[in-house]
């Protein structure tokens, strides 16, 4: 965050000047919004910082503006094609009902003069803005996209039968038979359903007297719908013709690709797999939403810190980053955030992955395809003809794929990677289990990431935590910080799950220092190397986790559920 002082506008001085916060919290709320791209309305009623109706009234005063109370309005009334939906989502503006040759148009922040000037050149209008509420704007925004889409929310049955559905490949034509009518619009809403949830995968599991579906939440799955036991080879063979599998192959494993087009301008990937069991095929889908690519690297949960290590070792000409943890500790996420920030007109980046989660322009996105020979080392030996500057390879498997790795990062070029380890320094003994020269690791990898999922306290309902003193001691909290230390846990209420909304990313990031750089010479093991991780002032994951809970960001349940608990 940059420290240098940015001019503070009107608006935040009338803020100060109406006491609804101070001098220095506003200029610190000022440098945050600005460095995060975000407007400073939004920057402030996002963090509590400033009451939402209290800021618009302020606002309305200060620019001359009137107010509005949204939920006066019939949303039914306003205009719906008028504004673009990018322009309304960009610029977070609603039209809300046009006189002649004026619009007036709900706003938040009446400074973002960019906004109104971009609508009135596209709609060919005059623009009078009208100030509201963030946060209620924000509900009306979402609710006047969905019914313009029809997508969600305002689906009836009859729009559940003709869905847009593809496989990301060619499209074929599907016939429904009646019979199957009810099957097709039921697995649309599980679909939407788990959408709306914002789940990340979603289990179809047939046993010999039940069948469930299973949503995974917040990485925590929940039964979600218990159809008759006798629907367990329609809605296999239903999921696989949407996927473009062959539903006549029911002894071996599949996998396929569904795309489900919501409006003109969302889709979401969904990536099958089906796994023969004892009593049908159990079907797994994968939700790929490519926004969680672009959320930016404020929003994953590294420390600042942690951030400048990891933007640093992004900014290097050549070297390795490698990023490590289980199956579902957002891996691929942490390396699309770091090649959305190298993804410039000047770089050839290229990444082999098993299969493409991510579709993102700018990047060639080679899908490893081991029945034809294309694995991982192939399609890095092919990377390495095309001129690249950076490679990703989506995992370092075998000697081949990491030796070829390691001299791309010795020869000029940035490798990106990940390892199925546990922690930083148990990577660095599993590349050389493997096979690889420890000279050749000590040289070429600049930056470990190790990373997990915790999920995050509901800001609305937490309370504080009555913990124990010698409790908190044996968790690794210090004598000294105990007094002041305020940890939450989860309630519940009906704005989350079990006390818990989205997750956050619990990191340790280890830059190989001269000092580690020795250690894994003299094949130092993992132990050596953690003990000089910390020595050098990297925390570990449990102590990542333990600085999350201090910011009341996650439970200490949770920290022990993701890391090792004591």
């Amino acid at each position: 965050m940059g420290n240098n002082n940015i001019m503070l506008s009107g608006l935040a001085k009338r803020l100060v000047a109406d006491s609804l916060i101070n001098d220095s919290a506003i200029q610190e709320a000022t440098n945050a919004a600005h460095s995060q791209k975000i407007p400073l309305v939004t920057y402030l009623v996002q963090n509590d910082l400033v009451n939402a109706s209290a800021l618009a009234q302020s606002a309305a005063d200060e620019f001359g503006s009137p107010i509005i109370e949204l939920s006066a309005l019939d949303p039914e009334t306003f205009p719906k094609d008028l504004v673009s939906d990018s322009l309304i989502r960009k610029h977070r503006s609603l039209p809300l009902f046009k006189r002649g040759t004026r619009l007036f148009l709900a706003v938040a922040d009446p400074t973002d003069l960019h906004a109104v000037d971009e609508i009135k050149f596209n709609t060919g209008l005059n623009i009078e803005t009208v100030v509201t509420a963030e946060d209620k704007l924000n509900q009306a925004i979402e609710s006047f996209l969905d019914q313009q889409d029809t997508t969600l929310d305002d689906m009836g049955d009859s729009d559940l039968d003709d869905l847009d559905i593809g496989s990301g490949a060619e499209k074929e034509e599907e016939s429904d038979s009646g019979d199957d009518a009810p099957i097709v619009r039921f697995v649309n809403k599980i679909l939407l359903d788990a959408i709306k949830t914002g789940a990340s995968d979603i289990h179809f599991e047939p046993y010999e007297k039940a069948y469930r579906i299973r949503l995974r939440t917040d990485g925590i799955l929940k039964e979600v719908a218990r159809p008759p036991v006798n629907l367990a080879g329609k809605l296999a063979a239903r999921l696989k013709v949407m996927s473009r599998m062959d539903i006549s192959e029911r002894r071996i494993p599949q996998d396929g690709r569904i795309k489900l087009k919501l409006s003109k301008t969302r889709a979401i990937d969904f990536r099958v797999s089906t796994l023969p069991t004892l009593f049908g095929e159990k079907i797994v889908l994968r939700i790929l939403d490519p926004d969680s690519a672009k959320l930016g690297i404020d929003a994953l949960g590294y420390e600042e810190d942690q951030k400048q290590l990891f933007l640093s070792a992004l900014d290097q000409p050549q070297g390795m980053i490698l990023v490590t943890g289980p199956t579902g500790s957002g891996k691929t996420v942490s390396l699309y955030t770091g090649l959305n920030i190298l993804n410039t007109p000047e770089r050839n980046i290229s990444t082999a992955e098993d299969p493409v989660e991510i579709n993102l322009e700018g990047i060639n996105q080679v899908n490893v395809y081991a029945k034809v020979g294309l694995n991982f080392g192939t399609a890095l030996r092919a990377f390495l003809r095309q001129d690249p500057d950076i490679v990703m390879v989506g995992e370092i498997r075998d000697l081949e794929t990491g030796e070829i790795a390691i001299k791309a990062a010795q020869t000029g070029h940035l490798v990106l990677s990940t390892l199925h380890t546990n922690s930083a320094p148990e990577t660095l003994t599993r590349l050389r289990n493997m096979g690889v020269p420890s000279f050749n690791i000590a040289t070429s990898v600049s930056l470990i990431i190790a990373q997990r999922l915790a999920r995050r306290l509901c800001k609305h309902c937490k309370v504080p935590a009555n913990v124990p003193h010698e409790a908190l001691l044996a968790e690794g909290f210090r004598e000294d910080e105990i007094e002041s230390l305020s940890i939450y846990k989860a309630v519940g209420c009906d704005k989350c799950s079990s006390g818990y909304k989205g997750r956050v990313g619990i990191y340790e990031v280890v830059k190989i220092t001269n000092k580690i750089g020795r250690i894994i010479m003299e094949d130092g093991n993992a132990i050596q190397i953690a003990d000089a991780a910390r020595e050098e002032g990297f925390n570990d994951l449990r102590a990542s986790g333990l600085e999350k809970a201090r910011q009341g960001v996650t439970s200490l349940e949770e920290v022990n559920r993701v890391t090792t608990g004591h």
